[in-house]
């Protein structure tokens, strides 16, 4: 590790103000930026730690009845207190190991995009909002591919909010090594619809699969799911073919939609 200064700010203003420096970055659980500071592939003059922010952690249901989830929320704390959408908390307790269910946060896992997180894939198919400390971002609008996102400089992940579905259901196959999703798959069945989204197996990161979508919302059965997705675009790499990737991609999705059924 190299030498630079460290700011824990207890209020989301005095958060950005620090961020406001060029060459500052935001440290939430720390689980990706730590790693990649020690092998010099980031080298920031100044972190900011987010976890002293106390607005900024927490579980509650919201006046429309959502999950509303503060960016610096870990992944143990959703699991343990986000019983009122089951499917979200069994995501979050399968995340990692205790270490990282400990230290790694909501806000960190979205800011981050990583293409086999398990975090965007529970967003994406709840169709959740992203709260920052400037505007609300849908879901939809919020990834834009491997580990890009909408948010601009010094813009902090302060809240989501996770409509509650019907039913759902979150099926990973897992990278033993990393425990990051080599495929997984988000169901959520709502009264106007069903939304199906999918990490790890994309070049494009996370991602819908709108014709599973489409036959789901008409017959909620895992007997609906159509046949895999072409390979086409499908990660390629020595866990597994993109062919490979893409049955998965079916498989999990049946399995999402007969456990959460």
């Amino acid at each position: 590790m190299y030498n630079f200064e460290f700011e824990k700010p207890s209020s989301i203003a005095d958060a950005v103000a620090a961020l406001g420096d060029e060459e500052a970055t935001a440290l939430s659980g720390g689980q990706t930026l730590l790693p990649t500071m020690k092998q010099r592939l980031a080298s920031p003059t100044k972190v900011v730690s987010l976890l002293g922010i106390s607005e900024m952690q927490g579980i509650c249901t919201g006046d429309d009845g959502a999950l509303c989830i503060g960016g610096a929320t870990s992944h143990a704390d959703v699991a343990a207190g986000a019983s009122a959408y089951p499917g979200l908390a069994a995501l979050a307790g399968g995340i990692g190991d205790p270490a990282v269910r400990a230290r790694g946060t909501v806000g960190g896992s979205l800011a981050n995009n990583d293409p086999a997180a398990c975090y965007p894939a529970g967003a994406l198919a709840s169709g959740a909002t992203i709260v920052t400390n400037a505007r609300e971002i849908a879901a939809d609008d919020y990834f834009q591919g491997m580990f890009t996102t909408a948010l601009d400089e010094s813009e902090i992940i302060t809240e989501v909010r996770f409509p509650v579905p019907q039913a759902s259901n979150y099926q990973k196959f897992e990278q033993p090594a990393s425990r990051f999703a080599l495929v997984g798959v988000f169901v959520a069945k709502y009264a106007d619809g069903v939304r199906v989204a999918v990490t790890g197996a994309s070049e494009e990161g996370v991602h819908r699969w709108t014709a599973a979508e489409e036959a789901l919302s008409a017959n909620f059965s895992a007997d609906a799911v159509p046949a895999a997705p072409g390979a086409d675009g499908m990660i390629a790499d020595l866990h597994g073919t993109a062919a490979y990737r893409a049955h998965l991609v079916a498989v999990l999705t049946k399995r999402a939609v007969a456990a959460a059924s």
